[in-house]
Parts: structure tokens; C-alpha cells; sequence
């Protein structure tokens, strides 16, 4: 999983997506919904129109994963964001990813964080 992190930190599309399978279940809190950010996505045409839409609600995000627990085909992986609204407001918000692996890539990763904290956000 490190690799995808790295792969996002670069802004590298098809790195991360090497990382995943290509029917890989992309899943974000339906709390985004309203941003065009919530709910589940399919393979890796989801996991790009996801990524398209991020810079649209957010000014950047910076991910800094801090801890691995690896158990079998699960990794969760417990770290912060650094978020900025398209204003300038930055602030760093805790994230637990969820990620399953198979054949090591990932089939499904599922982000769990404190959605009414980022909306806050994304409205400053």
C-alpha cells in the first residue's frame, strides 16, 4: 500500500492505478455526496472520474499515512490529511483507510473520516 500512497503524493495516476485491480471497489462516505464525492466507485475508470472531481470541491490534499495494520488480504492504515478548500484554508483532518488485497492488489479500498470536518472545510 505504500506504493499507492507514494503514487498519490506524486500525483501519478497510472502508478496508482497499477496498485489496484482494474474492477477495484473505490468506496468514500455517502456523506460526500453532495460534493460528487460520496459513495462507490467501479474499477479504474471510478477511481479516475473520483480523482478528476477532488480538485473541483478542494484546494489540495496531502495524505500522510502513520500506521499499517496488516491482517491476511486486509491492510488498514491509520494516518491525517492535510486539506485545503479552494479559499486557502488548510487543516489536518484524521483519516482509516480499509484496504483489501487479492493477488497483491487492491480490490477494494473504503475511506473513513469525519465528514461534517471536511465539509466545514470545503464551505470556509
Amino acid at each position: 500500500m505504500e506504493r499507492a500512497y507514494r503514487a498519490f503524493h506524486d500525483r501519478d495516476v497510472a502508478a496508482l492505478l497499477d496498485t489496484l485491480d482494474p474492477q477495484v471497489e473505490w468506496v468514500h462516505p455517502d456523506g460526500m455526496a453532495a460534493y460528487g464525492l460520496g459513495g462507490t466507485r467501479h474499477g479504474h475508470a471510478g477511481v479516475r472520474e473520483f480523482l478528476s472531481r477532488v480538485p473541483q470541491v478542494l484546494g489540495g490534499m496531502r495524505l500522510e499515512p502513520r500506521e499499517y495494520v496488516v491482517s491476511g488480504d486486509r491492510v488498514v492504515v491509520f494516518g491525517v490529511r492535510q486539506v485545503t478548500s479552494l479559499r486557502g484554508t488548510t487543516r489536518t483532518l484524521p483519516f482509516v483507510h480499509s484496504w483489501t488485497l487479492r493477488g497483491g492488489v487492491a480490490v477494494r479500498m473504503e475511506d473513513v473520516f469525519d465528514t461534517v470536518a471536511l465539509q466545514r472545510l470545503i464551505e470556509s
